[in-house]
């Protein structure tokens, strides 16, 4: 079994795919989550990679969001597009990378994202609320490289 696969459980997964679509709920915004075991460059240009890959730089409103995790390298990346990056507050990225950050400290890796998802959710949600007609633009699944 690959570090991939053993990162998280299906159970875990399950939980993450859940509070991507409570986050999801209230805002047009996209949120995904993409595992991986190694990225082969540095890991903020893999993330803009696997965000275009995923064609998260698609989305109507450019408010996508995606939280790369490279699991043998203990890095993740919190990367928005540009529309949801002129919208939020100043240090929001800082703030939510430190939170997803102290429970990955202890090994909580599933809580590190469920609230790195949901902190996500609310920020979109006041930028971007969803409006009538408003459509889910992207799978919520786990994508894993």
């Amino acid at each position: 079994m690959s570090q991939v696969e053993k990162f998280l459980s299906a159970e875990e997964e399950q939980e993450i795919v859940n509070a991507i679509l409570e986050a999801e709920k209230n805002t047009s915004g996209e949120i995904r989550v993409h595992i991986e075991s190694t990225a082969k460059i540095d890991h903020f240009s893999r993330a803009q990679q696997v965000f275009h890959f995923l064609k998260m730089d698609n989305t109507k409103d450019e408010n996508g969001v995606l939280i790369y995790v490279a699991v043998e390298d203990k890095k993740f990346v919190i990367y928005g597009d540009s529309g949801i990056d002129r919208a939020v507050p100043k240090g929001f990225w800082e703030s939510t990378k430190e939170v997803i950050s102290s429970h990955f400290k202890h090994g909580d890796f599933k809580q590190g994202i469920i609230e790195g998802v949901l902190r996500a959710g609310k920020e979109l949600e006041a930028h971007f609320p969803w409006e009538h007609g408003d459509i889910n633009e992207l799978s919520d699944e786990i994508s894993k490289g």
